[in-house]
């Protein structure tokens, strides 16, 4: 059994994670400051194993997560703790700046004394920027990050590689594409499509809807993450791709077939495009051959699988809805300044 850290615990991805290592067998210790995004019924299904321990903290403060630490003795942390949304960073960037970039400097100040403790840190294909002509991006693509989230995720980026190359820490970085799946928050748009479809209204759509993203199915991410824990190298990079890629557009079609399907749809919900937010990168896409060829990974869930999984899922968790702590996720969708 090892013992694990994970931040942001209560978060869409961190939750999953937390799940995904106690069903190994493993001890876990779930850390959240407890934002908007932040849902306490992500736990209902392991909060009361017996390996499993949460503790409310910012990863901004150094002295809290460092006592969290010394008591709880890790093996590895997995960095999930960050703002996330990128309609919110242009809206207003503080927040970005204070967890993404100042928390992780303070997380690596404390893991200067504590070299043995791994650390998997969790960023993003955004980093990247706009990928166009049909290209990947590999682990030795230039970053260009187009938006103040993803300048956040890039200097985080950055500064762990700075703290690997001058105080020799224990880490690595992940940059993986969009996930989707149970317990995510709906702002974020797969969700937001599903929680409008049941509530028989608009779907929103930025511009024409042919920004294209890659989309992975949040437990694959899981065993990937997990995987790199086991087998990764220190100082290495890691893409976690698909390569399922859809534009907007089409990804809804194919959620709008699915409902009809599951006789959940209603023709209230009907596409509506919207204006396009400032600086919106049309193309993601991964080169993820580096993880595939040493590590041994690769995604189990395709899209359809996935998508029917997540359908399903909320269909069978409304009460997911009454546990979000902010709502203004229904009305907004980059209200920009």
């Amino acid at each position: 059994m090892a013992k694990f850290i994970v931040t942001g615990g209560l978060g869409f991805i961190g939750s999953n994670l937390v799940e995904y290592l106690l069903n190994l067998g493993h001890f876990v210790v779930s850390i959240d400051k407890i934002s908007y995004s932040s849902n306490f019924f992500n736990t209902d299904s392991f909060k009361s194993n017996k390996n499993y321990k949460f503790f409310k903290a910012d990863i901004c403060n150094k002295q809290k997560i460092s006592q969290i630490i010394k008591n709880n003795k890790p093996t590895c942390i997995f960095n999930l703790a960050a703002e996330t949304h990128v309609d919110r960073s242009i809206d207003s960037s503080d927040n970005f700046i204070n967890t993404n970039v100042l928390g992780v400097h303070s997380l690596l100040e404390i893991l200067i004394k504590n070299k043995k403790i791994k650390l998997i840190h969790i960023s993003t294909d955004e980093v990247y920027g706009d990928i166009q002509n049909n290209l990947r991006a590999n682990e030795k693509t230039p970053y260009n990050p187009s938006n103040p989230y993803s300048a956040t995720k890039a200097a985080s980026d950055h500064l762990i590689n700075s703290y690997i190359n001058t105080y020799k820490i224990n880490a690595i970085i992940t940059n993986c594409c969009n996930n989707y799946g149970p317990k995510q928050n709906p702002e974020k748009f797969i969700p937001k499509m599903i929680f409008n479809i049941f509530n028989k209204k608009k779907l929103p759509l930025y511009g024409k809807g042919k920004n294209t993203r890659e989309w992975i199915y949040v437990l694959d991410h899981c065993r990937a993450l997990y995987k790199i824990y086991q087998k990764g190298k220190i100082g290495e990079t890691y893409n976690i791709g698909s390569s399922q890629n859809f534009k907007n557009k089409d990804l809804i079609k194919k959620i709008i077939t699915l409902a009809k399907k599951g006789n959940y749809y209603n023709k209230k919900s009907k596409i509506t495009y919207i204006k396009d937010r400032p600086g919106h990168d049309l193309r993601y896409a991964l080169n993820s051959q580096k993880i595939r060829k040493y590590i041994k990974w690769k995604p189990q869930v395709m899209i359809n699988k996935g998508l029917l999984r997540t359908l399903e899922w909320y269909k069978n968790n409304k009460k997911f809805f009454k546990f979000i702590r902010n709502k203004n996720f229904i009305n907004r969708l980059g209200k920009s300044r």
